[in-house]
């Protein structure tokens, strides 16, 4: 079992307060995820897309309960765990997780992308969160939600692409 899972589930229930990621970087997210498969791409890569959908929907969910106000004691853990769930899961029982020949560092690749991504998209989220405080509510350019926990997965990809070329 690899216990990454579990320290990307503690930092996001660490969070106090959750701020959902614009629609817009879902969709991308998602249309990463397709995209990167659709070409082949390392499975590295396939997982910091994978693990930004996640931290997205989590966030999402969490915010929707928010709206809805409903309150419960664990609300962030249950959520965070029922999306990762729902991911590693079934990735493991059928043969695209944990696979012996797809390692790197001695480690699943999907699942190290899966982990790295999580990190690199909720903390540029969270970085966001910060930047547009420090400037009175209100980003510094335009689209600016999108592009911040964007660019991590765009950034790693690029990295992920050369070291496992």
């Amino acid at each position: 079992m690899n216990y990454s899972f579990f320290l990307v589930m503690l930092l996001l229930i660490s969070i106090p307060q959750v701020h959902a990621v614009c629609p817009v970087c879902t969709v991308t997210v998602g249309a990463g995820i397709g995209l990167s498969r659709w070409l082949g791409i390392d499975d590295t890569i396939t997982g910091l897309w994978v693990g930004g959908l996640v931290v997205s929907m989590t966030m999402w969910t969490i915010s929707w309960l928010d709206k809805k106000n409903v309150h419960f004691k664990g609300r962030i853990l249950i959520t965070t765990v029922l999306y990762y769930g729902l991911v590693v899961v079934p990735l493991y029982f059928t043969g695209v997780m944990g696979h012996a020949l797809h390692t790197l560092w001695g480690m699943d690749k999907l699942g190290v992308g899966i982990v790295l991504g999580s990190i690199g998209f909720l903390g540029a989220a969270q970085w966001y969160e910060i930047i547009k405080k420090k400037n009175h509510g209100h980003a510094y350019f335009p689209f600016q939600k999108v592009v911040m926990p964007i660019s991590p997965l765009i950034i790693l990809s690029i990295l992920f692409y050369f070291l496992t070329k």
